[in-house]
């Protein structure tokens, strides 16, 4: 027992002594890698938590707006008729119905809305508490009062309005004052809300005999499921179409919550995970050089009698190692980030999904527990094949000096990578696996591998054949036709050392120019959208964001009038909630064509002819998608309380409503509705006429100091900042991208240069210079980052394809345009040049610092 004990402490002994002295002799290589690792599962495990916390609180935040409620029963349109409620409040089984009506309240001078909550104070107290408002000792009435609003902290620091004071809102195109009568009783930080009494909300803002919704709470011992479905069955019965009935504290809001942001935060995620497969590779590429440096140590540890087993477990110790120090400092760097984003910029990402919530980083053992698994995983995969190779290796073959190749030649089967690609090309053809693109981020998973497998037998092929021309070309006999000759030689008959170079390159430089193209690629598709989206010289908006404000019949003859202008084409909008596991889509009424559509909407494939006597509609990609609605197919659309069958004609392009839009005529829109205010006008100037004089006319209407007006030129920069700001994260990865890629080509070729200084020795002695060796090194620097650019990029743009007309539709049901970004791609592939061949020359000086006779004394 006390012989095994020793043994067990002698090879704990001879690991640590094996590990502690590789690190030691090189560090700067693990240092890289772990950089690498580090830098995955942080970026990984940050984006993770900022997520998390956001969509965490947004829906808190949801949750906090129903309260104690059990079932809610809400309209497929933003509002519905009142005479519902009574019913519902004297159905059995219910204990107390609350109506609520929902506002999106236009705020002057700002973008975003304000929140408004119309609650009846006296059954709201039994359901939401956390609503109530908290009138001053002085004026307890103010609950009731016609022109009060209790306003939420976040709310009043937003508005820069305190307690006492007043805040001003927009109905129609007249500004409404209110008064601050005090705060909520609760509301969550950075909740923007307002209260009012159900009556004059409904009163202020043109909202009578209107609800959103109705808040049921149950008597004790009331089944809540059959009682739920007893309901939804008994509306759509008597209002077809009209109802939903839901439990907003469980699965039916959290589903909806979910879907808004899910393709979202998982394609970030998985653009996370990009740095970490590159950390993979660079332990890899770390561990096989290792351990072909290594050989004849390991050899001679074999000899002396260390199992296959125990150096099979060594090498992968050693990866294990670095995966482990990795993933320790990505989950605390993870963490720190994600606590800065949260603090700096919000919960959002740039993406608009979680605005108006203020969330808090909270550490989750179970996914930091995950990020470290993954982070370690890679490790241990980067380290499996070189470990393998270390303990099938012969003893006497690896005591030889020379055998570095023939160790490589494990790695070198086309098979393998043939497969990868191969199943790669079968997945990116699969459909998405609920509603995400799982097998588009396999496929380019698979092809990443298949063609770093690959490789080494293109390096030799290239090489050999670049040899060959060059060998039967002139002047080969000068010396700098010598030194090349002697370059190309040694690419051509050392494929593996060659292709585990070229595989830095290759993951790197492709993965960046993929994300690269894919932005690119969006970005000038959403600009060129922009343009045939908007065609007219003036946008005016009675509101910039917000559902109050509008402009009446009027009003629409008073812009009419105006001198200057051409042409008028006016726009309705109003969400419809179809699905109530979804964001409500939006509806857009506006004067489309039915023969030439083409002319207001930017389509994405022919329109229909209408039949005689439908009504057309036409829907967004999303939307096409998440409904699976088709052109000549027929759509119903809940309007004015009834349902109504529209034709679709035919699917637009859209990239500002990633969960649907449909547009229909205005006629068709007022026919039914009633509904004949607008929201928007796009005006086109007359001949002659200047747009500051249109400017100002309109700033002189009764109502012109509510309107918003932007020309086309302040829209699009006002859209490219937004989009700028939305993919701020991507940006930020690719530059990750590219500065893992930097590291790994410098730490690939400095370790390269490192493991042959026996071969530059033997070069020394046999009467090559060293400013010749220093050539040769940054001739082969120059080769293999040029071959491995070329290869990187045309892998790239296959992985672009996968992710612009495969991912990007599956993620967010839209199509774009393949756009190349020839600068960034031609300014990155020169720094991936420049920084091989510097690595090369410095790697090269420090490796000749020796004798000749010194480097090649292990050969005697």
């Amino acid at each position: 027992m006390a012989a095994a004990q020793i043994n067990a402490v002698r090879r704990h002994l001879l690991a640590g002594w094996l590990l502690f002295g590789e690190w030691r002799t090189h560090p700067v290589r693990a240092l890289t890698a772990i950089f690498a690792i580090a830098i995955g599962v942080s970026l990984g495990f940050a984006i993770h938590l900022i997520n998390a916390a956001a969509f965490n609180e947004f829906s808190s935040a949801v949750k906090s707006l129903s309260g104690q409620a059990d079932v809610q029963v809400s309209g497929t349109e933003s509002t519905f008729d009142e005479q519902i409620y009574p019913a519902l409040a004297q159905r059995d089984g219910v204990a107390v119905a609350s109506p609520v009506l929902q506002l999106y309240a236009s705020v002057p001078g700002q973008r975003a809305p304000l929140e408004i909550l119309g609650i009846d104070m006296f059954r709201a107290s039994a359901i939401t508490p956390d609503l109530m408002g908290i009138p001053a000792e002085d004026r307890p009435m103010d609950a009731l009062a016609d022109n009060a609003v209790f306003l939420s902290a976040a709310a009043q620091s937003w508005l820069g309005a305190a307690p006492g004071g007043i805040v001003q809102l927009q109905a129609g195109t007249k500004t409404l004052a209110l008064r601050i009568a005090g705060p909520l009783a609760r509301a969550r930080a950075g909740q923007r809300l307002g209260v009012m009494d159900l009556g004059a909300a409904q009163w202020r803002f043109n909202r009578l005999g209107k609800l959103t919704r109705v808040d049921l709470k149950l008597r004790e011992g009331v089944d809540r499921a059959a009682f739920k479905a007893a309901l939804a069955e008994e509306l759509e019965h008597a209002y077809p179409g009209r109802f939903h009935v839901g439990s907003p504290n469980d699965e039916d809001q959290n589903s909806r919550n979910d879907n808004m942001s899910r393709a979202y935060r998982v394609n970030l995620s998985v653009l996370a995970l990009v740095a970490l497969f590159t950390g993979a590779f660079l332990v890899f590429s770390t561990q096989a050089l290792s351990v072909i440096r290594r050989r004849s140590q390991f050899a001679l540890l074999r000899v002396l009698g260390l199992e296959r087993g125990q150096l099979l477990r060594q090498v992968i110790l050693e990866g294990l190692s670095l995966g482990v120090v990795g993933s320790v400092l990505g989950i605390v760097a993870g963490y720190v980030l994600a606590a800065s984003v949260l603090q700096l910029f919000g919960g959002d990402l740039g993406a608009g999904f979680f605005s108006g919530a203020r969330p808090e980083v909270q550490f989750t053992p179970i996914a930091a527990l995950v990020y470290f698994v993954l982070g370690i995983g890679v490790s241990v995969l980067g380290s499996a094949a070189p470990a393998m190779e270390a303990a099938r290796a012969r003893p006497a073959i690896a005591l030889k000096a020379g055998a570095e190749e023939a160790a490589l030649a494990r790695f070198a089967p086309a098979w393998p990578g043939l497969a990868c690609v191969a199943l790669s090309a079968v997945l990116s053809q699969l459909p998405p696996v609920w509603e995400l693109p799982v097998f588009g981020y396999l496929s380019i998973a698979l092809m990443l591998i298949g063609a770093i497998a690959l490789m080494p037998r293109v390096a030799g092929l290239v090489f050999r054949l670049l040899a060959s021309i060059w060998h039967r070309g002139p002047g080969r006999r000068e010396q700098a036709s010598a030194v090349t000759s002697l370059t190309l030689t040694r690419l051509a008959n050392a494929p593996g050392q060659a292709g585990m170079a070229l595989g830095g390159v290759l993951s790197s430089f492709s993965l960046m120019v993929a994300m690269a193209i894919m932005v690119a690629s969006f970005r000038i598709s959403v600009d060129q959208w922009l343009l045939q989206v908007l065609p007219a010289d003036l946008y005016a908006s009675s509101a910039a964001g917000g559902g109050t404000a509008g402009l009446t019949p009027d009003e629409q003859k008073l812009v009419l009038a105006l001198p200057g202008i051409a042409k008028a084409d006016f726009l309705r909008v109003k969400p419809l909630q179809l699905d109530p596991a979804r964001p409500p889509v939006l509806l857009m009424a506006r004067n489309v064509d039915s023969a030439r559509p083409e002319s207001v909407l930017a389509m994405a494939g022919p329109s229909l002819p209408v039949p005689e006597g439908r009504m057309p509609a036409w829907v967004s990609e999303p939307m096409a998608d998440l409904y699976n609605v088709q052109p000549g197919t027929t759509l119903t659309l809940p309007l004015a309380g009834r349902p109504h069958d529209f034709f679709v004609a035919g699917i637009w392009r859209d990239y500002a409503r990633a969960h649907g839009a449909v547009q229909i005529r205005l006629a068709d829109y007022q026919a039914l509705t009633g509904d004949v205010d607008i929201n928007n006008v796009a005006l086109w100037l007359a001949g002659g006429a200047r747009m500051e004089a249109l400017k100002a006319a309109l700033r002189a209407l009764p109502f012109g100091r509510t309107l918003e007006l932007n020309e086309l030129s302040e829209i699009r920069t006002l859209s490219m900042r937004m989009f700028d700001r939305s993919f701020a994260i991507t940006y930020l990865l690719e530059l990750i991208a590219i500065a893992i890629g930097l590291c790994g080509v410098a730490a690939t070729f400095s370790a390269q240069t490192f493991a042959r200084a026996r071969e530059f020795g033997m070069l020394r002695h046999i009467g090559v210079t060293r400013r010749q060796i220093l050539s040769i090194l940054a001739i082969e620097g120059g080769a293999l980052t040029g071959l491995g650019i070329a290869t990187g990029f045309i892998l790239g743009w296959i992985i672009s394809l996968v992710l612009v007309f495969i991912v990007n539709p599956q993620s967010f049901h839209w199509t774009m345009q393949m756009h190349l970004p020839w600068p960034l791609l031609g300014a990155v592939a020169a720094a991936l040049l420049a920084a091989s061949a510097l690595t090369a020359l410095a790697s090269g000086r420090r490796a000749l610092s020796g004798a000749p006779i010194r480097a090649v004394r292990e050969d005697w």
